[in-house]
């Protein structure tokens, strides 16, 4: 023994589950994403959900360099097991919290540099990403980390905007522009990328001409309205197919209502229950990584923003994991 207390976690066989709420009140134990281990407390990894706090990109509203921490403390109420998904999240498979990858605060193209370099890092020791922006910058070299390992990837960007903006001010890398960035860069799979949720105001109808030569297909919110949830996951289907698909979720495609906490809120957004919905049907994709972004917690109030955040990345844990080869059969304590 070190001296030190051993934290009590649920197990299945060799994977290292959330810390035991039974033993331990969630409020005391460590503050990783869902209570889940560190790479110290492991012996290999299959997820690792890792922060970005940065946001030297906003346009608005700063203070997303906060989300990373502010989602991993509305985070501590996720549960061993999804129903809706029939899903273990953290015990079919071993997701573990690596921590927040440090980028240069004043410097916007040495920052996307040192991201880049950490989403590599990372992806040595793990199949899949789950980041914690952050500002929606960060998916520009998030994505250039994923090319690197898989070839030309589809996203699926959930969004009240485009983010395919040229630039802002004169400058190349904003949160408006990591997908034009991302497709100029030969990033992107041209015919396989698509939108969903977006809504509110453009600059000129162009835009959306623009946006279809950089490789996306829009489903916007009134069609939401129109087609309902079950057409959407139909498209997102259709056009995703058996590609490998990068999942990016920026929180402000969620009505105000649901995530108040944002740079850029618009109104007329998808409800939560939507949005998890669309996100538990991504489990017959090829999904290879996936971002949440643009959590502002000092525009957020009783952690909704926040609480919404962290079950995005629940169900998208959820849409990855392996079923138990037993159900609950060989849970253990350690």
């Amino acid at each position: 023994m070190n001296g030190f207390p051993v934290t009590p976690r649920v197990s299945v066989g060799d994977v290292v589950g959330q810390v035991d709420s039974t033993q331990v009140p969630r409020f005391a134990a460590p503050g990783t994403f869902a209570l889940l281990p560190r790479p110290d407390e492991v012996s290999n990894i299959d997820v690792a959900v890792v922060g970005v706090p940065f946001d030297a990109g906003v346009s608005y509203r700063p203070g997303a360099r906060f989300g990373p921490a502010h989602i991993r403390a509305s985070s501590r109420l996720l549960r061993p097991f999804n129903p809706e998904a029939d899903a273990w999240p953290f015990l079919g498979q071993q997701v573990v919290d690596v921590g927040d990858i440090a980028a240069n605060p004043y410097e916007l193209t040495t920052a996307i540099d040192m991201i880049e370099a950490g989403a590599r890092g990372v992806l040595e020791r793990s199949s899949k990403l789950l980041v914690l922006g952050g500002d929606h910058t960060i998916a520009l070299p998030v994505l250039r980390a994923m090319h690197a390992k898989h070839g030309p990837i589809a996203v699926l960007h959930f969004d009240a905007h485009l983010d395919t903006w040229n630039t802002y001010f004169g400058a190349p890398y904003v949160h408006g522009s990591p997908f034009r960035r991302a497709s100029e860069e030969g990033l992107l799979d041209l015919e396989a990328c698509l939108h969903v949720g977006i809504r509110g105001g453009l600059y000129g109808p162009s835009d959306m001409d623009d946006d279809r030569a950089l490789g996306f297909a829009p489903i916007r919110c009134d069609e939401i309205e129109s087609i309902g949830v079950a057409g959407t996951i139909e498209r997102m289907h259709a056009r995703l197919g058996d590609r490998p698909v990068y999942v990016s979720v920026d929180i402000d495609v969620l009505d105000p209502a649901f995530a108040p906490g944002t740079g850029t809120p618009e109104s007329g957004g998808l409800t939560s229950r939507e949005l998890l919905m669309m996100l538990r049907a991504t489990s017959t994709l090829n999904v290879v990584g996936a971002d949440i972004v643009e959590v502002a917690p000092a525009y957020d109030h009783a952690e909704i923003t926040g609480i919404a955040a962290a079950h995005v990345g629940y169900e998208l844990l959820s849409a990855w994991a392996p079923p138990l080869p037993d159900g609950r059969t060989g849970f253990s304590t350690r």
